[in-house]
């Protein structure tokens, strides 16, 4: 059986968009509709890539792939732009944000041999790209362009690198770690008082600070409330396990002989390394 490749998708996209052959679903969908779909796909490639099964993340970027495809289908029936349009997008700004590589913008351009460019600076010099950009658009704050539907983490980090690059930002972790200090106290006082309200704005100030606190230590917020996450649960199943294992069920348990097993769980994980 022949591959396919960039051109069969396309024509397939085309044959499901066909308004008398077409497949009544995908005729329905606008860009609104697959927003969804398209969100669920991303955390699908996600969990694929955090469990490093490579037949599943190969299999989470053809549907990514086709979310691409599916978009440009409907706004090039719109006379608004197709995939093509899209492509020659992408390679624009990714010339422009690379000029460590392409010195001259184009992909006949090549970096004269030497020492490779420090991280650092290279980081440096796409995010004042960047910002090149938004002030060519007449964006006028740094906040501008954040997008709301970013996950709560993930936004938190990127308001806050903007701010950090006006210069409004911690001198060091130490610092947040004060400021930490300084919300748990201010949340701490809220429970005691039994305000709801006010519990919630004091433990909303602590996670901001706390992804404060993943930025200036070099930790991805998100990625590091995920791993904390699974470990949770891997030790939560081995507990089940180790209660099963002995004739017994979690509910209803004392609390103390729940910690107990807690414990032994979290000894046998630290033993396999997990």
């Amino acid at each position: 059986m022949p591959r396919h490749d960039i051109a069969d998708l396309r024509e397939l996209m085309r044959r499901l968009r066909d308004s008398d052959t077409g497949c009544p679903w995908d005729l329905k969908q606008d860009w609104k509709s697959l927003v969804r779909h398209t969100i669920e796909e991303t955390y699908e490639l996600a969990d694929a890539v955090e469990r490093d099964v490579a037949d599943e993340v190969r299999g989470e970027l053809g549907d990514h792939l086709f979310q691409a495809v599916f978009y440009a289908q409907i706004a090039a029936e719109r006379g608004l732009f197709d995939f093509d349009d899209v492509t020659d997008a992408i390679v624009r700004k990714l010339l422009r944000r690379h000029p460590h590589v392409f010195p001259d913008g184009t992909l006949a351009s090549r970096r004269a041999p030497g020492p490779i460019p420090d991280t650092a600076d290279i980081r440096e010099r796409w995010e004042g790209i960047k910002q090149e950009d938004r002030h060519a658009r007449a964006q006028k704050s740094a906040m501008d362009d954040v997008p709301i539907a970013l996950p709560a983490l993930a936004r938190a980090e990127k308001l806050q690198r903007r701010a950090a690059r006006e210069g409004f930002d911690w001198a060091n972790w130490e610092g947040v770690m004060d400021k930490l200090a300084e919300e748990s106290d201010e949340l701490l006082e809220a429970a005691r008082a039994g305000d709801a309200r006010a519990c919630e704005d004091e433990l909303g100030d602590i996670l901001f600070t706390c992804v404060n606190l993943a930025r200036h230590l070099g930790v991805d917020a998100e990625g590091a409330l995920r791993a904390a996450s699974a470990k949770f649960e891997r030790r939560y199943r081995t507990m089940e396990s180790l209660v099963a294992s002995r004739g017994d069920s979690l509910p209803g348990q004392p609390a103390d002989v729940l910690d107990g097993f807690w414990q032994e769980a979290k000894a046998l994980s630290a033993r396999e390394g997990t």
